[in-house]
């Protein structure tokens, strides 16, 4: 199946110049750019993303320090297409927890901090990247970050093999 998702290279992947290392990721896996932009995102912006259900479900600091952290500088919003999207972009990025995630995943070739650590520190987990859970949040972020206009359809090499 046919799907698009959101991702999001956070300040910290931004500010560490990764943006280029992670897009051609996806890009080698054969995904299709939909649709590219960089944004500094208000509180009032980061909100709609990061909605107050986050808030029932990990607590209200866990909100605070994620708008807090996504309003700290320039991200990097894209929706990527392909089959099975959703669940093998997941797998690209690897566990929330950078200290978790497998080598090879982005987190885990790119970050190792620790819940721990910044439960600690009382800071966010600064893991480089979002994408979207399910074919539900994609579907609802993507409308967030994105209008109908800003995506685009077009075919790529990469289409041969999977049409």
């Amino acid at each position: 199946m046919i799907e698009r998702t959101l991702v999001l290279i956070k300040p910290d992947g931004v500010q560490r110049a990764l943006v280029g290392r992670i897009i051609q990721r996806f890009e080698d896996a054969g995904m299709k750019m939909a649709g590219l932009k960089m944004v500094w995102a208000d509180e009032e912006y980061a909100k709609k993303h990061y909605t107050e259900d986050i808030s029932r479900r990990r607590g209200e600091h866990v909100r605070k320090y994620l708008l807090d952290f996504i309003t700290e500088g320039p991200i990097i919003a894209f929706v990527l297409e392909g089959v099975n999207a959703i669940e093998n972009v997941r797998k690209m990025v690897g566990a929330t927890e950078p200290k978790a995630a497998q080598p090879g995943t982005i987190r885990g070739d790119f970050s190792h901090t620790s819940y721990a650590y910044c439960d600690d520190k009382k800071m966010v987990v600064k893991n480089l990247i979002h994408a979207s859970a399910d074919a539900e949040d994609a579907q609802r972020e993507i409308t967030v970050w994105f209008s109908k206009h800003e995506l685009h359809s077009y075919k790529t090499v990469n289409d041969i093999h999977i049409l």
